[in-house]
């Protein structure tokens, strides 16, 4: 149990929790970090087959990860590594489903986090310049680069400066190289549709050998290590951050309540600053929690819209077969940067005729994850895949609010109200012409998974209630993408928070995970995420003069 003063507290310990943790430590701080679920060891976490299989199994079968096993990360992960559906509970409106996968332990969902790392541009901190729609971000690209460079040498991640507008080149080592396959894909599609095609950025696969026991994208193998190991952090796993406490007029915190799982005590940890990194959608449960209207003394929002304007990434996917080059079996692993990109963004609708706003990319591999001989349907062929993901618009209608019903603590829980408006679905419609296009381009064949894998066992489940297999876009929070809720913006009227990720009416609380969001891009948001992490730290270590206006 901590028994130190702390300077600030940490709510979360996932990728920006680690990166709020670290940032402040270099600087002297003393962290407490607060995470509501277990510390697990490195061989526990990433756990071995086929115990991993086995538990995957049950979990469906006993309606713990019923849910969540509908994302193919699962399939991917030890099942561990995704949160007891029965102990955290959500709700949502009968006929709008929304998939919300849960990392409650400490390293989070980083530990299962596809370590993707993409900048935003301009073009997507901006978007209502070229649109007219929505809000833009109260920052702009300047602002966040040199935290994007920061985070990006940190991790070293791999990349190749591609000197591409719609997507800002980082500070990468060598590109990861490409499959055979892949490399002739990629010619044959910028040769026949000149479209864009680029290595992935991002993390390599994780070789214990030489990376250590923890996966380098995870906060345990990175920066919550690399924190706690300044002597100025200490962890507290398996307490709940229930809601925050407030001064008597409710305009600086004081501190947060937590509930210990293990026997459902409360106890309230004190703290000049909090760091919210909870993961979006805990996050805005927190802070709605601590809100005047829920709490004698919370925090007033002005604007009205905490919760509102929930975002995720909508997303399809196609798999397909596509005839061998050569005889040489592929050795690299499918990782966030062993594989490749199409990265139209916001350009696509300057090139193509569209019935929608805002921009998608697309993400593939080939020759990656290949079958044994014996359960390839299609001999002669490799297999690869095809994932579009799209900027979402902010909507007032899709929102978290606080349910009546309470979980297992008597805390209230999530209820989340989303759905895909027309201009997301008229998106989709056109990623998946698109990705077609790019199929038969290539001389490839589009099929379903059923038709290219024998997959014994899980192929009846897979087909009655994996998303990713029907034809329609999965459901939001498939993606796992979610942000939005707590937007930063210029003023108070309009936005939760202000550019330095502060509470407008509560300086000494920042949010910096997905919630802070305006706008969702079409970018994987972990890099984002982090890098506005950093920022708003070391803003908030600053002399206590108001800033607001910088």
């Amino acid at each position: 149990m901590p028994n130190k003063p702390y300077e600030v507290i940490v709510i979360g310990s996932g990728a920006t929790g680690g990166v709020a943790a670290l940032t402040l430590a270099k600087e002297g701080v003393k962290v407490l970090v607060i995470e509501a679920g277990p510390k697990y060891s490195a061989k526990q976490a990433l756990g071995s087959e086929p115990t991993n299989t086995f538990n995957r199994l049950r979990g469906i079968i006993d309606g713990n990860k019923k849910i969540q096993s509908q994302h193919p990360g699962y399939w991917k992960s030890n099942p561990m590594l995704f949160a007891n559906e029965k102990e955290s509970p959500y709700s949502y409106p009968f006929d709008k489903p929304f998939l919300w996968t849960q990392g409650r332990q400490v390293g989070g969902r980083s530990l299962t986090w596809g370590g993707i790392t993409l900048r935003l541009s301009d073009n997507d901190l901006k978007p209502s310049r070229e649109d007219g729609y929505g809000q833009d971000w109260p920052i702009d690209y300047a602002e966040i680069a040199p935290h994007y460079s920061e985070i990006e040498k940190l991790f070293q991640v791999h990349g190749n400066k591609d000197g591409l507008e719609q997507l800002p080149d980082g500070e990468f080592l060598d590109p990861l190289p490409f499959t055979k396959i892949e490399e002739e894909f990629g010619k044959r599609i910028q040769t026949s549709l000149e479209y864009p095609f680029i290595h992935s950025r991002g993390f390599g696969p994780h070789i214990p050998n030489i990376d250590g026991n923890w996966p380098l994208y995870s906060s345990p193998g990175s920066t919550l290590k690399a924190a706690i190991a300044t002597g100025k952090v200490e962890v507290l796993p398996n307490h709940i951050a229930e809601k925050l406490t407030f001064n008597k007029s409710g305009d600086l915190t004081s501190g947060v309540i937590t509930v210990n799982k293990s026997d459902g005590s409360r106890e309230r940890f004190s703290s000049n600053l909090i760091v919210i990194c909870a993961s979006t959608i805990q996050s805005l449960r927190l802070l709605l929690s601590s809100e005047r209207k829920h709490q004698q003394n919370g925090f007033v929002d002005p604007s009205d819209k905490l919760g509102l304007n929930l975002m995720d990434h909508i997303s399809t996917c196609r798999f397909f077969t596509i005839p061998k080059i050569g005889t040489n079996k592929s050795n690299q692993i499918l990782s966030g940067a062993g594989s490749f990109f199409i990265p139209f963004g916001s350009k696509l609708a300057k090139t193509s005729k569209t019935e929608f706003i805002r921009g998608y990319g697309i993400w593939g591999g080939i020759d990656r994850f290949e079958p044994p001989a014996f359960l390839k349907r299609i001999p002669g062929t490799n297999t690869g895949f095809l994932i579009g993901h799209g900027e979402v618009l902010a909507s007032l209608d899709n929102k978290v609010v606080l349910s009546t019903k309470l979980d297992q603590w008597g805390i209230p829980i999530p209820h989340i109200s989303f759905q895909w408006g027309q201009n997301e679905k008229n998106m989709v419609k056109h990623m998946n012409l698109t990705i077609n296009e790019i199929i038969e381009s290539s001389g490839g064949k589009s099929l379903p998974l059923k038709k290219i894998v024998r997959m014994p066992f899980v192929d009846n489940f897979l087909e009655k209630n994996s998303v990713v297999l029907k034809e329609e876009a999965p459901p939001p929070g498939y993606y796992i993408h979610e942000v939005g809720g707590a937007p930063m913006g210029t003023k108070e009227e309009n936005s939760v928070l202000d550019r330095f990720n502060r509470l407008w009416r509560c300086p000494n609380v920042l949010v910096v995970d997905g919630a802070c969001w305006p706008t969702s891009s079409w970018q994987s948001p972990t890099l984002t995420m982090m890098a506005l992490t950093r920022r708003a730290c070391l803003e908030a270590l600053k002399p206590q003069n108001d800033q607001r206006d910088h």
